[in-house]
C-alpha cells in the first residue's frame, strides 16, 4: 500500500479511538460545567495535571524504545516487549504502594487534607494506564489498529457511562430523595470525586480486556537488553515532562500563581481548563497522528523517498491543523455553549490555544531527527528549553495577566521549539521541508479569522455567515494553489 495511504488510514482508525471517543468524553463537560461550580471543576483539573507529569515518569519512556528496539535486529521483539512489561509493573506496583502509605501527607501538601482518598485513587488510575501503555504500543507496533481503538472506545464509554451514572442520576436522586436507591449511591462528601471513581473503574475494564496482551509479557526478561532500553528511553522521560510542562504546567501552577485566595483561584483555575477543553479537537487530532506516526516513521525510515514523504506529511498535516482551527474559531459561539454559562468568560483564550497546538503538532512532525538518529539527548534538550520558557512567562504573565498569560505562555513556548528543532533537523536530519507553504497555511488560517473578526465586530456581519465564508475561502485557496499538486504526489506509488 503507498506510505502515506497507510499512514492516513491508520490515523484515521486511530482517530475513531482517540478523536471520537475523547470527543463523547469532551461531552461530559457540560455535564460537569452545569451540574458543579468552577471551585469544584477546578479541583478536577488540578488533579489530572499532576497525573500528567507522573504518567510520563510511570511509562519511563519506554513506548518510544519499545518502537526503537523492537525494529532493530539486535532483540527478538518478544524479548523486548517482555522486558518493557516487566519493568513498568514492577515499577508502577512500587509507586502505588507508596502513594497508599503517603497519602495523608500528600493530600495536605496539596492544600486538599479532607480528601486522602484523590491520591489513592488517582494513584491507582496512574498505575493501570501505565501498564495498559506497553499493550497498546504493542498493538500499535503489531498494525492492530482496530482491536486498538476497541479497547480505547470501551473504556471511554465505560467512564462516560459511569460518570453520566453518578453526577447525573444519582446526584439527582439524592437530592429528590437521600434514602432511594440511586440516592443512596450518592456521596456529598466525595461531590466531585465520582470523576475519579468512574475513570478508575474504567482503567481497570481496559486492563482485564489488555490482560492477554499483557500475559504474553510476563516472560523474557533480559538485563542487557533492559539497560540498553533505559539509557535510550530514559532522555524521553525528559522530553515528555519537558512537554507536560508546556502543555499542563499552567493548570497545576494556576492555583499558586494568581493573585488571589485559594478559592477564588480554583474558581479561575475551573473557568480556564473548561475553556481549554474547547481547544480539544486539536489536541485529538494530534494525538491520532501521534498514534499512526510514531510507528510509521520509524518503520519507513529506511525507503530512499522517506524524507521526502515526511515532507509531504508535514503539508497535509498543517492543511488539517488550520482547518481544525477555523472551525471551532470561527463557530466558538456554538461551541461556548458546551460550557456552563459561569464559565464563558474564558472563551477569548481559545484561539491563542489553538494556534499553539497548532505548532505543537508541526513539532511532533520535526521531531522526528532526535528519534531516527538516537539524539535524544538533543531532543530533549529543545524540550528543556520550551519548559524553562513555559516556566519564566508562567511566573511572570499570570499574576499580571491571569489565565490569558498562560495561553499566550503556550504559544511562545511551543513558536520557540518548532524552530529549535527545525535548525537542529536541518543539521542533523535534513528533510526537504516547504516552509514556504507551511508558513502560508498558517498565515492564511490566522488572517481568515482575523479578517472574520474584524467583520462581525466592525461591519457588524453574522458570526455565522462570516465564519461560513472564512471557511470556504480556506478551502478553496488551498485547493487552486495546492490541492491538486498534493494529491498527485499522495496517490503516485
Amino acid at each position: 500500500m503507498n506510505p502515506l495511504k497507510r499512514l492516513a488510514s491508520q490515523t484515521a482508525i486511530y482517530g475513531v479511538s482517540s478523536v471520537l471517543g475523547r470527543f463523547l468524553n469532551y461531552l461530559l463537560v457540560p455535564l460537569l460545567t452545569y451540574s458543579f461550580a468552577p471551585q469544584s471543576y477546578g479541583v478536577v483539573a488540578e488533579f489530572y495535571a499532576y497525573m500528567g507529569f507522573l504518567a510520563v515518569v510511570l511509562t519511563f519512556g519506554l513506548e518510544t524504545g519499545y518502537f526503537r528496539f523492537r525494529n532493530s535486529d539486535a532483540w527478538a521483539p518478544e524479548r523486548v516487549y517482555g522486558t518493557v512489561v516487566q519493568t513498568l509493573l514492577v515499577g508502577n506496583l512500587l509507586f502505588l504502594l507508596g502513594a497508599l502509605l503517603a497519602s495523608e501527607p500528600l493530600a495536605a501538601l496539596l492544600r486538599h487534607p479532607e480528601h486522602p482518598e484523590y491520591i489513592w485513587w488517582c494513584a491507582a488510575i496512574l498505575t493501570t494506564d501505565a501498564l495498559g501503555a506497553a499493550a497498546f504500543a504493542r498493538l500499535r507496533a503489531e498494525e492492530r489498529a482496530a482491536r486498538f481503538a476497541a479497547i480505547k472506545l470501551l473504556e471511554i464509554g465505560a467512564n462516560i457511562g459511569l460518570t453520566v451514572f453518578f453526577v447525573g442520576l444519582c446526584r439527582p436522586a439524592f437530592e429528590q430523595d437521600p434514602n432511594s436507591f440511586l440516592g443512596a449511591l450518592w456521596d456529598p462528601a466525595i461531590g466531585i470525586g465520582y470523576v475519579f471513581i468512574a475513570n478508575l473503574i474504567a482503567s481497570l475494564i481496559k486492563l482485564g480486556l489488555l490482560a492477554p496482551q499483557l500475559r504474553d509479557g510476563l516472560g523474557g526478561f533480559q538485563g542487557t537488553l533492559f539497560r540498553s532500553l533505559i539509557r535510550y528511553s530514559a532522555p524521553m522521560v525528559v522530553i515528555g515532562l519537558a512537554g507536560i510542562v508546556n502543555e499542563m504546567l499552567d493548570r497545576a501552577a494556576l492555583k499558586y500563581l494568581l493573585p488571589y485566595d485559594d478559592a477564588t483561584n480554583l474558581a479561575q483555575l475551573g473557568i480556564y481548563s473548561a475553556c481549554y477543553k474547547l481547544s480539544i479537537l486539536m489536541a485529538l487530532f494530534i494525538q491520532a497522528f501521534r498514534y499512526a506516526g510514531e510507528p510509521f516513521f520509524f518503520a519507513y525510515a529506511r525507503e530512499r523517498d522517506a524524507r521526502a514523504v515526511y515532507a509531504l506529511v508535514l503539508n497535509w498535516f498543517v492543511i488539517c491543523c488550520v482547518l481544525i482551527f477555523l472551525v471551532v474559531s470561527l463557530f466558538l459561539e456554538l461551541f461556548g455553549l458546551f460550557v456552563g454559562p459561569e464559565y464563558r468568560a474564558g472563551l477569548d483564550v481559545v484561539p491563542i490555544l489553538l494556534i499553539a497546538g497548532m505548532l505543537l503538532g508541526v513539532y511532533v512532525n520535526l521531531s522526528i531527527w532526535y528519534k531516527l538518529t538516537d539524539r535524544t539527548l538533543l531532543g530533549a534538550g529543545v524540550s528543556l528549553i520550551g519548559a524553562a520558557i513555559t516556566v519564566v512567562l508562567l511566573w511572570w504573565w499570570v499574576p499580571i495577566h491571569g489565565y490569558v498569560g498562560a495561553a499566550w505562555a503556550h504559544l511562545v513556548c511551543y513558536a520557540s521549539m518548532v524552530v529549535l528543532s527545525y535548525l537542529l533537523g536541518r543539521r542533523y536530519y535534513p528533510v526537504p521541508y516547504e516552509i514556504g507553504r507551511v508558513l502560508g497555511y498558517l498565515a492564511l488560517g490566522i488572517g481568515l479569522y482575523l479578517l472574520a473578526q474584524w467583520l462581525t465586530t466592525k461591519a457588524n456581519g453574522s458570526s455565522l455567515t462570516v465564519g461560513g465564508a472564512a471557511l470556504v475561502g480556506f478551502i478553496a485557496v488551498v485547493a487552486a494553489t495546492d490541492g491538486r499538486r498534493l494529491l498527485r504526489r499522495s496517490v503516485r506509488g
